[in-house]
């Protein structure tokens, strides 16, 4: 697993984090070995990775990552309504 000192979280990532009720821990496995890994269409920089929390009744939970940036950088994270089923 991905350890908290590999990555920083922006301070929209955190926040969104808190409201969502979504756990580091998620983020950090999901990171780690995500289940879908794609470039996101709009930023070259950043990378989406999806991946189910099964806690969360296997919802997909959808973490942007500027893999550029060292440490990585997580910038947004969310459940994607959209890659249900998709997985």
């Amino acid at each position: 697993m991905v350890s908290p000192e590999e990555l920083v979280f922006t301070t929209h990532a955190r926040y969104a984090m808190t409201e969502r009720s979504i756990q580091e821990e998620w983020v950090l496995r999901l990171v780690s070995e995500p289940e879908l890994r794609i470039r996101d269409p709009n930023d070259v920089e950043v990378e989406r990775f999806f991946g189910r929390i099964p806690d969360r009744g296997g919802r997909v939970l959808r973490v942007a990552v500027n893999t550029q940036a060292t440490p990585w950088r997580i910038v947004s994270v969310f459940f994607d309504r959209r890659m249900r089923g998709r997985l």
